[in-house]
């Protein structure tokens, strides 16, 4: 993904207010998946007249776009991610609520190879794993 979020926008033709571009910014800048409430805090520390509401707006109007993907990992909390990374797997830790980010070569393939035993190709997916650590 070479595009950012802000340029995707300016792409798609959406009006981009200086709120707008400072919550373009900070979903840009985030390595984590933030939900609404996050968002709020951290753009609100860049522009403090940044409403809940307007990011909630915002929040809704790129993922109506195809920018950003909500993601929920069962914590009853919509969380947000860039909906052009690079494609990736998650494992949430079920005690921290940490999100872990990978990719299995080997994962992939047997979806793959499972997806074509049962007669299809496979254009995409999503994984989660809900876990607890190994207690050592």
């Amino acid at each position: 993904m070479t595009e950012t979020i802000l340029s995707r926008c300016e792409a798609q033709g959406l009006r981009l207010t200086e709120q707008r571009r400072t919550i373009a910014q900070v979903l840009e800048d985030a390595t984590d998946h933030p939900d609404v409430e996050e968002l709020y805090a951290r753009a609100s520390g860049r522009d403090p007249n940044i409403s809940i509401a307007t990011v909630y707006r915002t929040v809704k109007l790129f993922e109506e776009a195809g920018i950003l993907e909500k993601v929920d990992f069962g914590d009853g909390r919509a969380r947000y991610e860039d909906a052009e990374r690079e494609h990736h797997d998650h494992l949430i830790d079920l005690h921290t609520g940490k999100v872990i980010e990978f990719v299995d070569p080997e994962i992939e393939a047997l979806q793959e190879k499972i997806a074509a035993k049962l007669g299809y190709t496979l254009k995409g997916h999503k994984l989660e794993l809900y876990g607890v650590p190994i207690k050592k």
